[in-house]
C-alpha cells in the first residue's frame, strides 16, 4: 500500500487526511498553521516540516491548498514535489484553481517521471470529512490506475472528465457558477420568508421536500435558520475565489454569466460586511436591509 501526503490541511485537506488514515494508508501531512499540524498528528499522521519531507515519503500526495500560486510553489518551486517525490510518483491537484494555472502546472513537469490528476472536488466540508466527495478528474490512464485507490479513500463519485490537465478545473469552474446561483437565491428566499413572517422551519420542511430541494440548498438553511454563519467549514473566501474564476472563464471563453455575475456580487458584500463569515452569511447583508432574521421557530423583526 502506497504512501499518500496531503499538502493542505485546512477543512478540506483535514477531511482528505482523515479518511487516507482510516483506510491504512500511511498518510504524511503539511500545513502552515500549527494547530492544523497537531490535529493531523493526532488523526494518526507523520507531521512534515516542509513539502520537500512529504514529497520525499510518500508515493501519491494531494495539493489541497487555496489558490493557483500557492498550488505552483507546492509543486514547482524549490524543493517542492517535482523535485523531491521519486519517479512514478502522481500528484493530485484537488484545490480548486484557474485552468490556466492547472496546464502551467503540467507544463513545468513535462519532461519530469511524475504524473499529474487534475482533479478538483465537490461536497464541501461534510463531504470531505465522510470521504464522500465527488472528484472530477483529468489525468492519464497510467495517472488515474496508479491514483485510483487513494481516490477512492476520499471520494463516493469519481468522474473521469479529460485527459488534460486544465479539463477537471473547467468541470469545476461551470459547477460553481451554478452552485453560486443556488446559494444567492436560497439567501434571497431566506430573507424574504423573513420579512413576511414565515418561521424558518417551515421554509425548510416545504423547500427540502419539493423540486428545489437539494443538497446546496437544504444545508444553507439548516445553517440559515439555526444562525450558524462561522465556523461550519465552509468560509466565504472559497466560494468567493471560485466565483472568481468561473467568472474569468466566462470572461475567456465569451459566454455571459448573468447569473453568475449576480451571485458573485452578493457574495463580495458578504464577505466586505463579514469577512471572517461563511457562505451563509451573506443572508445577513440581506436581512439588515430588510430589517427581519429568519430562525428556526420565527421570523424575527429586528427593526
Amino acid at each position: 500500500m502506497p504512501s499518500v501526503g496531503v499538502i493542505g490541511l485546512g477543512d478540506m485537506g483535514s477531511g482528505l487526511a482523515k479518511n487516507l488514515i482510516a483506510n491504512g494508508f500511511e498518510t504524511w501531512g503539511r500545513d502552515l498553521l500549527d494547530h492544523r499540524q497537531r490535529a493531523f498528528e493526532e488523526m494518526g499522521g507523520h507531521t512534515a516540516t516542509s513539502t520537500a519531507e512529504v514529497g520525499r515519503n510518500a508515493q501519491a500526495v494531494f495539493v489541497m491548498v487555496m489558490k493557483g500560486a500557492e498550488a505552483h510553489e507546492v509543486i514547482l518551486g524549490p524543493d517542492g514535489l517535482a523535485e523531491t517525490m521519486a519517479p512514478g510518483g502522481v500528484i493530485l491537484l484537488t484545490a480548486t484553481v484557474k485552468p490556466a494555472e492547472a496546464r502551467a502546472i503540467a507544463q513545468g513537469l513535462a519532461g519530469r517521471d511524475l504524473h499529474l490528476i487534475d482533479s478538483p472536488v465537490s461536497g464541501g466540508f461534510p463531504g470531505a470529512q465522510a470521504g464522500t466527495l465527488t472528484m472530477m478528474a483529468a489525468g492519464t490512464d497510467a495517472a488515474m490506475d496508479i491514483a485510483r485507490p487513494v481516490m477512492e479513500a476520499v471520494s463516493a463519485n469519481i468522474h473521469r472528465v479529460g485527459t488534460d490537465a486544465g479539463d477537471g478545473q473547467t468541470v469545476k469552474a461551470c459547477l460553481q457558477s451554478l452552485i453560486g446561483a443556488q446559494f444567492s437565491a436560497t439567501f434571497e428566499a431566506a430573507a424574504l420568508a423573513a420579512k413576511a413572517g414565515v418561521p424558518g422551519q417551515v421554509i425548510l420542511d416545504v423547500f427540502s421536500t419539493s423540486s428545489a430541494g437539494c443538497g446546496v440548498v437544504n444545508n444553507a438553511l439548516e445553517k440559515i435558520i439555526d444562525r450558524q454563519f462561522e465556523g461550519t467549514g465552509s468560509h466565504i473566501n472559497t466560494m468567493h475565489k471560485d466565483l472568481t474564476i468561473s467568472m474569468a472563464l466566462g470572461e475567456e471563453l465569451g459566454v455571459p454569466l448573468h447569473t453568475a455575475a449576480s451571485a458573485m456580487q452578493v457574495f463580495h458584500a458578504g464577505r466586505t460586511r463579514y469577512p471572517d463569515g461563511d457562505n451563509w452569511t451573506c443572508t445577513q447583508v440581506i436581512e439588515e436591509i430588510v430589517g427581519a432574521e429568519l430562525h428556526r421557530d420565527a421570523a424575527k423583526v429586528t427593526r
